[in-house]
């Protein structure tokens, strides 16, 4: 079953930390997803860029708004994921305790509902 670990935490520079302090950070992360493709675990893996990258886009009110950054606004931010297949929720719990993330903020586990692929179209993973 595949399951996103989705990493939540404050963003380094706006805590203040540069490239060099987040380096120990990186090199755990590139560790830990060596981690799960040695497992035969790892589908994809994705670093978000900050939230001042970020746009909105809405149509709640039937017209399509667009705002700059995050719909919310929270001190932690969706930074980045996990996507990896294995074969149940306890599995998926082992390796998001094992996640990096959880030492300045959480890993939330989703399972995965359907994909898409061309060809295919949307199927249960």
């Amino acid at each position: 079953m595949r399951y996103c670990l989705l990493m939540h935490y404050q963003e380094g520079s706006s805590i203040g930390l540069t490239e060099e302090d987040m380096a120990p950070a990186m090199a755990a992360f590139a560790a830990y997803a060596d981690d799960l493709s040695a497992a035969g675990v790892l589908i994809t893996t994705e670093v978000l860029d900050t939230v001042d990258a970020t746009t909105t886009v809405t149509a709640r009110n039937g017209a399509p708004e667009i705002q700059d950054g995050p719909f919310a606004d929270t001190k932690e931010k969706l930074g980045g994921i996990f996507v990896i297949d294995v074969p149940d929720l306890d599995d998926a719990l082992a390796w998001a305790q094992r996640n990096p993330a959880n030492g300045w903020g959480s890993v939330e586990i989703r399972p995965v509902a359907r994909t898409y692929a061309p060809g295919r179209g949307w199927y249960h993973p």
